[in-house]
């Protein structure tokens, strides 16, 4: 099984940008699908951005396609996401997640999950 951990998150202003990190240990991503989800306060678990290691394919929900970028470095086993034109929508807990399920953006198609990282956008 793969071990998830995310670092990066913290307080920003609206407009401002953060990068978020996920690394595994245990095994490599190879094969997998590698997806951030949030949860803000009181709402669902939603996914955000996705990619496949082998080949490198991304996927964004609607609100955040544009001012989110997901990408990787195979050499560090790690999938980041660069955050860009942050507002207080995007206030959450960010997790990474890994899966063998192309495209998915159902959290329960996700095996592995990090504890989370939290990001707040102050207005």
């Amino acid at each position: 099984q793969v071990q998830l951990e995310e670092s990066g998150g913290g307080l920003v202003q609206a407009g401002g940008s953060l990068r978020l990190s996920c690394a595994a240990s245990g095994r490599t991503f190879k094969s997998w699908i590698v997806g951030w989800f949030r949860q803000a306060p009181g709402k669902e678990r939603e996914f955000v951005a996705g990619i496949r290691w082998t080949g490198g394919s991304t996927h964004y929900s609607d609100s955040v396609k544009g001012r989110f970028t997901i990408f990787k470095d195979n050499a560090k086993n790690t999938v980041y996401l660069q955050m860009n034109s942050l507002n207080a929508e995007d206030t959450a807990v960010y997790y990474c997640a890994a899966g063998w399920t192309g495209g998915s953006i159902y959290a329960h198609e996700y095996v592995a999950w990090g504890q989370g990282t939290q990001v707040t956008v102050s207005s």
